[in-house]
């Protein structure tokens, strides 16, 4: 009987294995697949901002945040299933390096393309979302440049730890969708992990390349009053924190960690 999964020795094993398409993929590749990312995780974010716009007033905090971190999930499961490089997930490529098998300043070259090219899908589709007008539905104005604020507004220390908490769940998330073998394993294991963090609350980079300038944008298009919601807050306040947050939680609670469980002492690690 064929196993539809892989052990976790296997998966840390593939992930490792994975990583040494940094040293032969061309540039442009990558560039093309980060931006492909970019919309990928903000087609997620998009449908949670419409879902989660009056859902609270009707069902509960608790349960709005269930559905957004749910339809959320949908941004890996692309990433995941039609391929793309997505930043916070290259965390794991740490496991290739640990290993010996690519260089520590590929990781960095790959880092550094994937999460501008992130950025930039990102904010093209933020910009097409504000441009389709479908903002103008319900409460969805007020709930994008709430979120957006609520966002800047964070410490840097608050938005550091929740960025740690974000992406140890979402390279777990990987992890799973790496040892899962089919479409549909694939896609829970996407969605039970991204929900978790969505519902709680953590912060993800790319997720707030989206949610951030989608307020900037619409604040500035209507003239909103949220003297806390500005590009400087966003790069600065929000972004910095959250991306290093992000590559503690995904590089040392799923990259190191496993590594050193399984890899650690064997071949070149």
């Amino acid at each position: 009987m064929d196993r539809r999964f892989l052990t976790p020795l296997e998966t840390t094993q593939a992930i490792s294995d994975n990583g040494r398409r940094v040293l032969t993929q061309p540039l442009a590749r990558t560039w093309l697949l980060s931006l492909l990312a970019g919309f990928y995780i903000a087609f997620g974010a998009e449908l949670s901002t419409v879902v989660t716009s009056d859902a609270a007033a009707h069902l509960g905090l608790g349960i709005s945040r269930l559905l957004g971190g749910s339809v959320f999930s949908l941004g890996l499961m692309l990433v995941v299933i039609c391929g793309a490089e997505l930043f916070t997930g290259n965390s794991l490529l740490t496991k290739a390096a640990l290993h010996g098998e690519i260089p520590w300043f590929k990781i960095a070259e790959n880092w550094g393309i994937v999460i501008v090219g992130n950025l930039v899908g990102s904010l093209i589709l933020a910009w097409l979302m504000v441009s389709s007008e479908l903002w103008q539905t319900g409460r969805v104005t007020e709930h994008v440049v709430a979120i957006a604020t609520a966002k800047c507004e964070l410490s840097f220390g608050v938005a550091f730890i929740r960025g740690i908490l974000c992406n140890w769940l979402v390279c777990l998330a990987v992890f799973m969708a790496t040892a899962a073998r089919d479409i549909c394993g694939k896609m829970l294991a996407c969605y039970a992990p991204i929900m978790a963090f969505v519902a709680s609350g953590f912060e993800h980079s790319v997720a707030n390349m989206y949610f951030i300038p989608t307020g900037l944008l619409l604040k500035a298009k209507l003239g909103m009053p949220a003297p806390n919601l500005t590009w400087a807050n966003f790069f600065i306040g929000n972004l910095i924190p959250v991306t290093l947050g992000n590559i503690i939680g995904g590089v040392v609670f799923v990259g190191f960690a496993y590594w050193f469980v399984y890899l650690k002492g064997t071949r070149n690690g």
